[in-house]
């Protein structure tokens, strides 16, 4: 990995967190650690809520760099990131072909299925679906077909939100409700049952590297919205307790999500690993938390760097690109 200076600390840093989406207390917490890491090496920061009036903002006072921290929509479905490339301003992050590429789930699993990358068996339905087909009888044959347990989750979200287990056919109407709460269009995949492992990925100037990998284990309960963010609920185990050549595969397979969907900078890959070591991807991550029970900075440091010195660092590079 690069060791590249920070950028010069007259440079002005613009953190967009918040945004509309449920998921927007977490994007806060996210920009307050950024800005304080970033302020520890001397970076001036600014943290901006997105709104209808950000983009005179940027036109009339424009940062030197954006560093995008909005989580779930708009902030990772390429809209915040297409706004940005409009205006030419430099941002940390991926652009906004490969947010919407890893945003939609469906089509991200079909892009890493395509390039020969595991991923579980799935099926896309929209909530129309239900009402033209006939909600039992369409729960009967996506059951009969896929088997038992499936995992029910929004195509496009995060944080776990919606997400639910359907372990037995009585299950599958309320799992599918659920996640119509929080997006009109569900991803019915096959349950792999295993271990939860979360790898981090990151560009500090050579080219995308693995981080150490980060094993999930909630302590009640599925790895749901509370679970990732009440401090006590999972325990992290980083690095994970892998044999070599499994810790090796899931490091290149990382890597290889990340290039196959056009990924920058950082993001997140998760993955599940069962008892024979087999890999599954199960979703990548343009915008990862950065809050004190998130899994990217645990990684950062697990990698014996600084979280504020590998932040700073892609200032510097988005800082070249622009």
């Amino acid at each position: 990995m690069s060791n590249a200076s920070a950028p010069r600390s007259d440079r002005r840093v613009l953190i967009l967190a918040g945004g509309m989406s449920y998921e927007h207390e977490v994007s806060l917490k996210s920009g307050r650690r950024a800005a304080a890491a970033l302020a520890r090496r001397g970076i001036e920061c600014e943290i901006r809520d997105p709104d209808s009036e950000l983009l005179p903002a940027l036109q009339e006072f424009p940062p030197d760099v954006v560093l995008p921290l909005v989580h779930g929509a708009p902030g990772e479905d390429g809209s915040l990131r297409g706004l940005l490339e409009l205006t030419d301003i430099p941002f940390v992050g991926t652009g906004a072909v490969g947010a919407r590429r890893a945003w939609n789930k469906s089509t991200a699993k079909d892009l890493l299925r395509t390039a020969g990358i595991p991923t579980p068996d799935w099926v896309t339905m929209p909530r129309q679906a239900f009402s033209d087909f006939g909600a039992h009888k369409l729960l009967d044959r996506i059951s009969t077909r896929m088997g038992l347990p499936l995992v029910v989750k929004p195509n496009s979200g995060g944080s776990g939100l919606g997400v639910h287990a359907v372990r037995k056919e009585d299950d599958f109407p309320s799992a599918m409700m659920g996640c119509f709460s929080y997006s009109d269009e569900a991803l019915i995949e096959s349950f792999v049952d295993g271990r939860d492992i979360a790898v981090g990925v990151i560009d500090l100037g050579d080219g995308p590297v693995a981080l150490p990998p980060v094993e999930i284990a909630p302590l009640q309960g599925d790895y749901d919205y509370a679970a990732r963010y009440n401090p006590g609920a999972t325990r992290w185990t980083v690095p994970a307790a892998l044999e070599a050549g499994t810790a090796e595969r899931i490091a290149e397979i990382a890597v290889a999500v990340h290039e196959t969907l056009g990924l920058r900078d950082f993001s997140r890959v998760d993955v599940m690993v069962d008892d024979a070591g087999d890999i599954q991807v199960l979703e990548a991550s343009v915008a990862p938390g950065t809050t004190e029970t998130s899994l990217l900075p645990m990684a950062i440091e697990a990698a014996g760097l600084d979280f504020g010195e590998a932040l700073a660092t892609m200032v510097r590079l988005a800082l070249a690109r622009g």
